[in-house]
């Protein structure tokens, strides 16, 4: 993704917010709970069980990343003793944490607080000066500490320069507001950082500190403030109590971009995008921050809220009152989706899977179950393509549930753990949903759970995988303190997921770091990315089991064993060779499909440029050229298929 296309992306989040935020404030820490609670991290860690100078030096590097991610307040010379930190610097600040002492963090937060003073004294004398032309996104790709306050006021000029053009791009709204926007958000985290309380100073000092450490183990622990561990709950949940809507600060009041569905805002039928927001229970927002707005707005389920609305009427607008009642958003249209695409006397069922969620009411297993039976009611399938591009995982049980939607009885997946045990995760039900043609359709942004299901029905040659020419590459584990089924009870201190171990599928291999690899490779938006596990700050290395095809229980109690073996030693599935004798004809036509669509070509050339970005699709003839290509390979594999039965490897 281009350096500008990701600040759209930012810019996109920061003012974007669905109204069931939790509460934004410094969580309840101590330094004694900070050190007890990194303790628990580090006895559950898979790598990294002590506090060492390693571990040190890199908490020191993300700390700085936490406090100034844009570099662009503090200079070089001010961090050089932390960026290249001396041996005995390490080594005080380890004796520091075992005391649970984090003076050090303090004392970098200290400076940082000059810094905002001086970035707005920056700001202040370059407010009319003329912008750079031609500034480059590439200047700021692996940015350096600013070596003057010079560098950084050049810096900051030719940022604002990129913003302008961001904001000319974006056609939704004046350059001075989009300017106005960027500075209200930037002077509320300087807020935040600055004029809180000395006792409530010390708590984000904390809890930078658990953050920076956290990610000192590895990619994927962390450390999350009760507001954040609220929203990723929401994201492995996809649902959440409040209005459903979506909303963006006009300044002049919080309008109203999108009702979701089945929402009690678009239920109530009095509501209507364009919509803003000046009031919430007769008290005014104007002018407040939205996540302020937000916290009004949010309730419990069954709660009422009464919002003052103003609405455009050509040159008028009208003034009005609405009560709405709080309730569950489940948000579907971010789980899964579901087409058929005629062929033949039947159909081509598309199934996009978002994400691997679970609730009381759903689960995605059951979800594409039902939607499967639901097109096979009415249709005669031909073929599955399972959609899990970008797909970033979830709940790990789903992973084992929609793969055993697939296959027969089996091992799914195994994990070992930090003290290398390893357990085997099954599919126990035999029942499988639709046994013909599938592809499982992947990009570098499908990861996780959906690395499992991808690379496990790929390894008993159920599937065949269809993309990018390889995923993510996150093949690690981690447990969240934070139950799913106790997701309101949010820990006041915050709360943590830790990498535990590394997860394997039934041939043994890992897909951490490597990805699993495409059997027909099919390019998409993301493929010429530097994108994934690799990329990321200290990832773990890549590691191998035994293969188990052949399931001996040895992870089972002796006692439990033979009662399991009656129920499970059946109608196992087999390793097969269902289209391998197809892979080549496969590739070959794919190949020569993609070669003669100029379309294609086309998009190929534009994902090699610097700047491509992935909106840029629709210029090409069509919204989705990679699915478009992936159901001709269907075709060709139906069509391939029918001329021979299934053969055991």
């Amino acid at each position: 993704m281009s350096y500008l296309k990701r600040l759209k992306t930012i810019f996109a989040i920061v003012f974007v917010f669905i109204l069931t935020l939790a509460e934004a404030k410094p969580p309840e820490l101590t330094a004694a709970s900070t050190k007890s609670k990194l303790e628990e991290i580090l006895k559950a860690h898979v790598t990294h069980q002590e506090f060492n100078t390693e571990i040190a030096k890199r908490s020191l590097e993300n700390y700085l990343d936490e406090l100034d991610p844009t570099k662009t307040y503090i200079i070089d010379s001010e961090v050089v003793k932390y960026t290249s930190p001396s041996d005995e610097l390490l080594n005080s600040l380890v004796v520091q944490y075992k005391k649970a002492d984090f003076s050090l963090f303090e004392e970098i937060y200290g400076l940082m607080i000059k810094a905002i003073r001086r970035r707005n004294e920056i700001e202040d004398n370059i407010a009319t000066t003329p912008l750079p032309e031609g500034v480059d996104v590439a200047e700021f790709k692996d940015l350096k500490w600013a070596k003057s306050e010079q560098e950084l006021s050049e810096r900051l000029l030719r940022l604002r320069a990129l913003q302008v053009t961001t904001a000319e791009k974006l056609e939704t709204q004046t350059k001075d507001q989009f300017l106005q926007r960027l500075n209200k958000h930037r002077l509320k985290r300087e807020d935040e950082i600055i004029e809180i309380t000395s006792k409530a100073r010390q708590k984000q000092v904390l809890a930078h500190a658990l953050k920076a450490i956290c990610g000192a183990l590895d990619t994927h622990t962390a450390y999350f403030t009760p507001f954040e561990a609220n929203q990723f709950m929401i994201q492995v949940q996809q649902r959440l109590f409040g209005i459903g809507a979506q909303l963006r600060d006009e300044l002049n009041g919080f309008a109203i971009i999108r009702l979701l569905d089945g929402g009690p805002a678009l239920r109530c039928g009095k509501l209507k995008s364009g919509d803003r927001i000046i009031a919430v229970n007769h008290e005014p927002v104007v002018g407040l921050d939205i996540i302020e707005a937000v916290e009004l707005i949010r309730g419990p389920q069954g709660s009422s809220v009464n919002l003052t609305i103003l609405r455009e009427l050509g040159e008028s607008e009208e003034k009005f009152d609405i009560q709405i009642i709080r309730d569950e958003i489940v948000l579907k249209e971010t789980r899964f989706e579901t087409n058929t695409l005629p062929f033949g006397d039947g159909v081509i069922a598309h199934i996009r899977l978002f994400s691997f969620y679970q609730d009381p009411n759903y689960s995605s297993a059951m979800d594409i179950k039902n939607s499967i039976n639901e097109i096979k009611e009415k249709h005669k399938v031909k073929g599955v393509i399972l959609d899990l591009r970008n797909n970033a995982g979830g709940v790990l049980p789903q992973a084992v549930a929609v793969t055993g939607l697939f296959i027969k009885k089996g091992i799914v997946v195994s994990i070992k753990d930090n003290h290398g045990t390893i357990q085997h995760l099954r599919n126990f039900d035999g029942n499988i949903s639709w046994n013909g043609p599938l592809i499982v359709l992947t990009n570098r942004g499908s990861a996780s759970a959906a690395e499992i299901v991808a690379q496990t029905l790929q390894d008993y040659g159920r599937a065949i995988i269809v993309g990018d020419d390889h995923t993510f590459g996150k093949g690690t584990y981690q447990t969240f303190t934070l139950e799913t089924a106790n997701a309101s009870n949010i820990n006041p201190q915050g709360e943590y997921k830790v990498t535990r171990g590394l997860y394997y599928t039934v041939s043994g291999k890992s897909p951490q770091l490597t990805g699993t690899k495409s059997d027909v490779e099919v390019p998409g938006s993301l493929s010429m990315l530097e994108f994934g596990e690799s990329h990321g700050k200290f990832p773990l290395e890549n590691d191998f089991i035994t293969e188990n095809f052949e399931d001996t229980l040895n992870d089972i109690h002796p006692f439990h064993r033979g009662k399991m073996i009656r129920v499970y030693k059946t109608d196992l599935q087999e390793k097969i060779n269902l289209y391998g004798p197809y892979l080549e004809t496969l590739k070959v036509n794919s190949e020569n499909r993609v070669a003669l669509n100029q379309n294609y070509q086309n998009f190929l050339k534009e994902i090699n440029k610097e700047e491509f970005e992935e909106d840029e699709v629709e210029k090409f003839g069509q919204n989705d050229l990679q699915l478009e290509e992936t159901v001709n390979i269907m075709k060709d594999l139906i069509l391939l298929s029918t001329e021979s039965t299934p053969q055991a490897a």
